[in-house]
């Protein structure tokens, strides 16, 4: 059964930081491309940050400078750094893994609330 578990939101001050977390379980984790994907109320879900098998990295142009995506296949969990929060980050964050072959495996986290404000 495949789980994606996320953690580490909650409510911080502009400018502060936080840590997401991502513990995988039930596929290969290491082949995976995993992200983090994020939707504010009234907004469609965007991309935040994904990273390949590879260690390829993308990021929203939102994101860039500030974000910072990271995996350790030991213990099958994907990061997200999150420095120098503003309050259009505010959104639930969620965690995707995405098979590398096809047909593609898409799976989903339930989701972690992120609130910027003061």
């Amino acid at each position: 059964q495949v789980q994606l578990v996320e953690s580490g939101g909650g409510l911080v001050q502009p400018g502060g930081s936080l840590r997401l977390s991502c513990a995988a379980s039930g596929f290969i984790f290491s082949i995976y491309t995993m992200g983090w994907y994020r939707q504010a109320p009234g907004k469609q879900r965007e991309l935040v940050a994904s990273i390949r098998s590879s260690s390829r990295l993308n990021y929203a142009d939102s994101v860039k400078g500030r974000f910072t995506i990271s995996r350790d296949n030991g213990k099958n969990t994907v990061y997200l750094q999150m420095n120098s929060l503003k309050p259009e980050d505010t959104a639930v964050y969620y965690c995707n893994a995405q098979s590398p072959n096809t047909p593609t495996r898409v799976y989903w986290g339930q989701g972690t609330q992120v609130t910027v404000s003061s």
